[in-house]
């Protein structure tokens, strides 16, 4: 089974604890020798998602949207990313360079066409600019790609 994940980012720490939570549920409904998990490792649910397919034992793939991509993360988050990255099984790249909008959803298209099913860390709003959580979501649904829709009660977006 490969899952990919979409996500907001920027969550408060409370809603971070319940969706931790969530996604580790979700994650372990699944066989580990079967289960690949697929991230662009962003902070947030990008990377709380494949530690958690880490954790539960099994593989994960990397989508990079673009060369300039990591330097654009928050400083505090490149360790994270850079374990995530060497612990990847594969590694997918866009071939863009600049880390803008148009690398971030052409990334996000990446991801859902190798997903058997999207799991979408989504309040179920419009997304804030080109690229975001809905945006995903409405390709994967386009595509014919499954949506499961993480939200707990008491996540908010913002704190």
């Amino acid at each position: 089974m490969r899952l990919g994940i979409t996500g907001h980012r920027g969550l408060p720490r409370e809603s971070e604890r319940l969706i931790r939570t969530a996604l580790n549920f979700t994650v372990q409904q699944y066989s580990p020798e079967t289960l690949v998990g697929v991230s662009c490792i962003a902070d947030g649910p990008d990377a709380w998602f494949a530690e958690a397919v880490l954790d539960h034992g099994g593989h994960i793939e990397v989508v990079v949207p673009a060369s300039g991509y990591r330097d654009g993360l928050p400083a505090w988050h490149h360790a994270t990313y850079d374990r995530l990255l060497r612990q990847a099984r594969e590694v997918h790249s866009t071939g863009l360079s600049a880390s803008d909008a148009h690398a971030h959803m052409a990334g996000s298209e990446i991801l859902v066409r190798l997903a058997d099913r999207l799991v979408a860390v989504w309040d179920g709003k419009p997304a804030r600019g080109y690229g975001g959580t809905a945006d995903v979501v409405e390709y994967a649904n386009r595509n014919g790609v499954p949506v499961d829709v993480v939200w707990p009660d008491g996540a908010t977006r913002d704190g």
